[in-house]
């Protein structure tokens, strides 16, 4: 019962290919465990369960480690995006792309120049 109602966290966790995944359901709770690539997943994992839980949920254990701790992510350039944009989508703010320019002085040399499949690092701030 309690594994239907958060199947899409568990859709999110391979979706996001999170590795050495464990799902059991104990006594009314489910308990997960598995390793996210980047925190910015494991965020992502625990948006999702309090979008179906609530805040504090009492119905699901969660134990999630992240494999590279020395970045928050990283991203993938998409046509028509530019670092403010970006650095919005990760911390909220657009004017912390200098954040995300500093990271990334190895491949730009310009903020406003950027390039469709570019990787680029999403540092921890």
């Amino acid at each position: 019962m309690v594994k239907s109602k958060y199947q899409p966290v568990l859709d999110l966790g391979q979706e996001l290919n999170i590795q050495n995944g464990d799902v059991s359901e104990e006594n009314g709770t489910l308990k997960i465990k598995g390793t996210a690539q980047t925190q910015y997943e494991k965020n992502v994992l625990w948006d999702k369960i309090k979008e179906i839980g609530g805040e504090s949920p009492s119905d699901i254990v969660a134990d999630i480690d992240v494999a590279d701790t020395s970045i928050y992510h990283k991203h993938t350039v998409k046509s028509g995006e530019s670092l403010s944009k970006i650095a919005k989508h990760y911390y909220g703010d657009p004017m912390k792309y200098k954040a995300i320019f500093e990271a990334n002085t190895n491949i730009l040399k310009n903020p406003d120049v950027i390039h469709p499949d570019q990787e680029l690092v999403i540092p921890n701030i």
